[in-house]
Formats: C-alpha cells, sequence, structure tokens
C-alpha cells in the first residue's frame, strides 16, 4: 500500500520516521509539506479525520510568533491557518490508503506495523 509521509526534512521526528520505513522494507514517499505539499487541499482532508488539536503543532515557533487573532482561527479555520502557515502541521502526517495519522509516537508505529 502507499504511504506518504508529509514533513520537514531537517525535523527529527521525520527523519526517525524515514529511517524506521526502510528498516522495516516499507515504501514511503516523502513529501515536504513546506515546499512540495498542497497544504490547502491537504488540510481539510486530514481534519475530517483528525482532530485540529492534534494537527496544529502548538508547541511550534510559528506558533508563539503568531498573535491571538491568528491563534483564533485554529478553532474557526484550521485548515486556513494551517494552509497559510504549513510548518504549524504537526509532523510527521504520514498517509496510508485512506488513514491518517499524526506524529512519530509508538501507537502510530504500532498502527502502521512498524
Amino acid at each position: 500500500m502507499l504511504v506518504s509521509l508529509y514533513g520537514l526534512k531537517n525535523c527529527d521526528s521525520c527523519k526517525k520516521a524515514m529511517k524506521a520505513f526502510d528498516a522495516s522494507g516499507q515504501a514511503v514517499t516523502f513529501i515536504d509539506i513546506r515546499a512540495e505539499a498542497d497544504v490547502a487541499s491537504l488540510a481539510p482532508k486530514w481534519l475530517q479525520q483528525v482532530e485540529a488539536a492534534k494537527l496544529i503543532n502548538t508547541r511550534s515557533t510559528t506558533w508563539r510568533q503568531l498573535d491571538e487573532s491568528e491563534r483564533a482561527k485554529a478553532e474557526s479555520d484550521p485548515a486556513g491557518l494551517l494552509a497559510a502557515n504549513p510548518t504549524l502541521v504537526k509532523r510527521p502526517v504520514i498517509e496510508r490508503g485512506d488513514d491518517v495519522f499524526v506524529g512519530w509516537t509508538k501507537d502510530v508505529q504500532a498502527a502502521l506495523g512498524i
């Protein structure tokens, strides 16, 4: 099954995920969320499966630099907020078929069979 990993090349969690996929023999396509991904079209699809609080990285530098009116969009327009600020997406986002996984936790690894 085709697996796509959305992240940043310098993200430690993304690097760990890529190594784990390689070690398990599962093919994965890496897509740079800042340079290659169309977050405007991806975010609504992701938000159908994952709640905004899980998808928006509120611990990031980007989040800390937003003013309160921008942060309020996390509740009112999370897809628009992510489209305008792709680095707010918690990484990695992994698509396998119709499933969407966020982060590189033990639960995600188990669900992916890694």
